[in-house]
């Protein structure tokens, strides 16, 4: 395999002046999400982001990766999976991301590999937010990502975490009332409550009729970020949809473990280009392209990217490139 040439290395500008140039302030990425590894430790049933067989991705191509995203004027990082920890190289990563001074760099765990090393580990490398996702209390047939085997793991981060703590519940993982519960935990213990809404392969809400009472509790516990991006959730409850301008492929990047831009983690092979190829012709294109499955998308991370450009038109009708014809990056191959 034939690894990119790390970008880092001849970089002449301040690390933060190219962040406020027109072209970035106009198209730039405010959040990117980087796949280490397609691999997870569990198997939760509403999940679509995951295998058991995949090997992380080289730690010198996720350098490469992250300096191409820097060149771009990337405002926040994070890193997924997968399971992130996984990688036997996630502490070192996390300093390199750290290194570029992104104002915010993130990780998302399931938790269940953390430990007082670990937390530490993440506190020296500069991580200032970490997403755990916990869908309950107890086990059932969709996910184990539940607060009675996490309680120690959270012990760990309330003891050590120098970061901010994002617990997120997944709500339709079969657990709904439950998960009031993991709310009420998450703002009493000084975490940060979050919920997201199981949705279908394209990223469109699944809940029935229970799960949508229970949100609208979960909303006064999280109190006024649940109303962000123009209160989309309960637009979606009242009508089933929330239309809104998705700047995906620019505002928000998603890339995968092979190194391919997407539009988001749901929308996977709709949209694809090699990110060591992509341009701000790419960031302007994608900005003013209508994407068709925005009125019904639950992945709240695209629409909170795209929320400040809301009023800015979008005049570009995508045209669907079927995935056979397109051509991996011969760089990013993990074969």
């Amino acid at each position: 395999m034939t690894l990119p040439v790390p970008l880092r290395k001849s970089r002449a500008m301040p690390r933060r002046r190219w962040r406020f140039s027109p072209e970035v302030l106009a198209y730039g990425p405010r959040l990117v999400q980087v796949v280490v590894t397609r691999r997870c430790n569990l198997s939760c049933g509403y999940c679509n982001e995951f295998d058991k067989t995949s090997e992380p991705v080289p730690t010198e191509v996720l350098k490469a990766r992250v300096d191409k995203i820097a060149s771009l004027g990337a405002l926040f990082f994070e890193y997924t999976g997968g399971e992130t920890l996984l990688h036997p190289d996630i502490l070192e990563l996390v300093r390199y991301a750290s290194s570029y001074g992104f104002p915010e760099r993130w990780i998302i765990t399931n938790g269940y590999l953390l430990s007082p090393d670990i937390v530490r580990g993440l506190n020296d490398a500069g991580l200032t937010h970490l997403q755990i996702s916990i869908d309950g209390v107890t086990p059932n047939e969709t996910t184990v990502k539940v607060l009675k085997p996490l309680r120690k793991k959270l012990e760990h981060l309330q003891k050590h975490a120098r970061f901010t703590v994002q617990v997120n519940a997944v709500l339709g993982a079969g657990n709904d009332e439950e998960v009031l519960e993991v709310m009420r935990f998450a703002r009493d213990a000084g975490f940060r409550p979050r919920a997201s809404v199981i949705h279908d392969g394209n990223g469109a809400m699944c809940l029935d009729d229970r799960g949508k009472e229970i949100m609208a509790k979960v909303g006064e516990i999280v109190g006024k970020r649940w109303t962000e991006s123009g209160d989309y959730r309960a637009r979606l409850m009242a009508t089933g949809e929330a239309d809104f301008k998705c700047r995906a492929g620019s505002r928000y990047l998603y890339v995968d473990e092979f190194g391919n831009v997407h539009w988001c983690s749901q929308q996977r092979g709709v949209f694809t280009k090699p990110l060591l190829d992509y341009t701000f012709d790419d960031l302007r294109e994608q900005f003013d392209t209508r994407k068709d499955c925005a009125p019904t998308c639950t992945v709240g991370c695209v629409r909170t990217a795209s929320r400040f450009d809301e009023w800015r038109p979008q005049r570009r009708t995508f045209v669907h490139v079927p995935m056979e014809s397109l051509v991996r990056d011969r760089s990013t191959s993990m074969e």
